[in-house]
């Protein structure tokens, strides 16, 4: 077999401290790793030392955090994207970041080959696969999950074990699977597994139980600029500062949790716990301040395109036309969409309080139920007649339709001539 360089995306864990020695061992690999900073505890200021115990050639620590949330979060943000009702696609929309740097450092080290640490039962298999079809077509793609013999934790344990590889900080009685960035923390695995089970507080790492939280609750203004959330509170801020603010007192008030049933991209129905505070309350409010901005039908248009644009990032298909065809629509709708949005956080709920925007479509002179300058009320009339009109129209069609009998005479028992010919065989 002949020697080949792979670009592993590495994490540290279990998995891909197991996939090194794999590769060198069943390819003839040299192994260079790739570990990205998208706002995980602890970033990537470690793992060298891991990567290299393990046998990697090289190993490149990338902070992808400003990246992350420029070009990623708040793209999905802008577009209102949500997945299966409730998921704000805090996993899948890191993928296409750390795919694309993957790709880039293997262009650069001259490697053959890209490896992930991913299941062959769910969606990061294809959300990293996709986008490196996309950018790299010509890299050949190696999945341990779907090739080796290690089918659980303590086979991968057993593994390094045997190779004398220290798993050193890795919990070998994990319960909950867990995925954690600037957007979000999600859980899976364990009791979790059975969706009649409820979230047990071991769960939760960022949030507060809504029950714990503080009594008083805590009022703050957003202020966005075409769809972008650029002040807190008055205070202009860069956009991670503005996150990790709005993920600390999110948190505190217990805001942004969802315990979601949802479809993998596989066909298999999934269970996950997710915690996504800054999140929610910047979702929250930019919907808010839509409402006042934009017409009946932008908002129609924005709200049909948000589903679609979900599920393309919830499947990996990010670098698509499709993709960057709704990001044009959705910066065109957004145009306007600047102004402020102040919200109440309270026992784990954002509840908007008042918005304003410079470019409104609100008049209050028109909505006003006292007299108004702009509309007259006898206007309505005319409207109303035509507007009515096709509930006329059926109404004359269906007293048309109905038979019309001798006074005194009652329909009861009434059946058409032709049933009635029918129940007698002719």
């Amino acid at each position: 077999m002949q020697a080949v360089k792979i670009v592993l995306g590495y994490s540290g864990g279990l998995d891909t401290s197991v996939i090194v020695p794999w590769l060198r061992e069943n390819y003839r690999a040299d192994v260079v790793c790739m570990a990205a900073d998208v706002g995980q505890r602890g970033g990537v200021d470690k793992l060298a030392t891991k990567a290299f115990a393990t046998g990697a050639s090289a190993f490149f620590g990338e902070d992808l955090r400003e990246e992350f949330l420029a070009d990623y979060i708040l793209p999905v943000l802008r577009a209102g994207a949500v997945y299966s009702r409730k998921y704000l696609l805090g996993t899948a929309m890191a993928r296409p970041v750390i795919s694309r740097r993957m790709v880039e450092i293997a262009r650069r080290t001259g490697a053959d080959a890209l490896a992930h640490g991913c299941t062959g039962k769910g969606n990061d298999q294809l959300r990293f696969e996709v986008s490196f079809a996309a950018l790299a077509p010509e890299l050949k793609v190696v999945a341990p999950w779907r090739e080796w013999d290690i089918t659980s934790r303590e086979d991968a344990f057993a593994y390094a074990r045997a190779r004398g590889i220290s798993l050193e900080g890795i919990d070998e009685d994990k319960l909950y699977s867990r995925d954690e960035n600037l957007w979000h923390i999600s859980h899976e695995g364990g009791p979790l597994e059975d969706p009649a089970n409820a979230p047990g507080r071991d769960v939760f790492v960022w949030t507060r139980d809504p029950v714990d939280a503080p009594d008083t609750p805590v009022d703050l203004e957003l202020g966005f600029e075409a769809g972008f959330p650029v002040t807190l509170d008055g205070h202009p801020l860069s956009p991670l500062t503005l996150l990790t603010e709005l993920n600390e007192v999110g948190s505190e008030h217990g805001v942004g949790r969802a315990d979601i049933v949802e479809d993998r991209v596989v066909g298999i129905k999934s269970r996950g716990v997710y915690e996504t505070p800054g999140g929610t309350i910047l979702l929250t409010a930019l919907q808010e301040l839509e409402q006042l901005v934009l017409s009946r039908g932008a908002l129609a248009l924005k709200d049909s395109l948000a589903p679609r644009y979900a599920d393309l990032v919830y499947e990996g298909r990010w670098w698509t036309p499709e993709r960057e065809a709704i990001d044009a629509t959705v910066d065109s709708l957004m145009e306007n969409v600047t102004g402020t949005v102040r919200l109440r956080l309270f026992k784990g709920q954002a509840t908007v309080l008042a918005r304003q925007a410079p470019v409104s479509l609100y008049d209050l002179d028109l909505a006003s139920f006292g007299a108004s300058e702009g509309y007259a009320h006898a206007d309505a009339s005319g409207f109303v007649k035509l507007f009515t009109l096709p509930q006329r129209a059926v109404a004359a069609q269906r007293r048309a339709k109905t038979p019309t009998l001798p006074a005194g005479v009652s329909t009861a028992g009434w059946r058409p001539a032709a049933e009635v010919a029918h129940a007698q065989g002719d």
